[in-house]
């Protein structure tokens, strides 16, 4: 018996150490995408800031998970991906970037839309959750 639970003992530490280097490798993945993206300031000038206002949605008997207010500066990685609220969740989430690229390109100010997540698990089908969102931008005074 005590064999038995010295062995359960190391496979809970080893999955302990697989679910730390797991969500280290997301980190560091996040952090590289944000880096790779760039600042706001090099990559929009003309921008002054950027507010999502996010409401997210889930498929169940209470389907308003979260509302979410994010707001950028030029300071900022110009990184528009938002993580899907479900922990479960992989390869899922929000890629708002085109988005802010058609207003930017097109100097609008604001845009509403919804997107839906596309990730999934064993226990989460596609379209599991989707995010209403309305995103507002301020352009340098210089613009337009």
């Amino acid at each position: 018996m005590a064999f038995l639970f010295g062995w359960n003992t190391a496979i809970l530490k080893y999955g302990e150490i697989m679910h730390k280097q797991s969500y280290m490798e997301k980190l560091e993945l996040k952090r590289n995408n944000m880096v790779a993206a760039g600042l706001i300031s090099e990559r929009y000038p003309e921008v002054l800031s950027i507010v999502f206002r996010m409401t997210y949605y889930q498929k169940t008997s209470d389907p308003v998970l979260m509302k979410r207010t994010v707001n950028f500066v030029p300071t900022d990685y110009a990184c528009f991906r938002m993580d899907c609220m479900r922990e479960e969740c992989t390869h899922g989430g929000f890629e708002l970037t085109p988005v802010v690229d058609g207003l930017i390109k097109n100097l609008k100010r604001s845009v509403k839309g919804k997107i839906v997540c596309n990730g999934k698990s064993e226990t989460l089908r596609i379209g599991h959750a989707s995010i209403a969102y309305e995103v507002t931008i301020q352009y340098n005074k210089q613009t337009k």
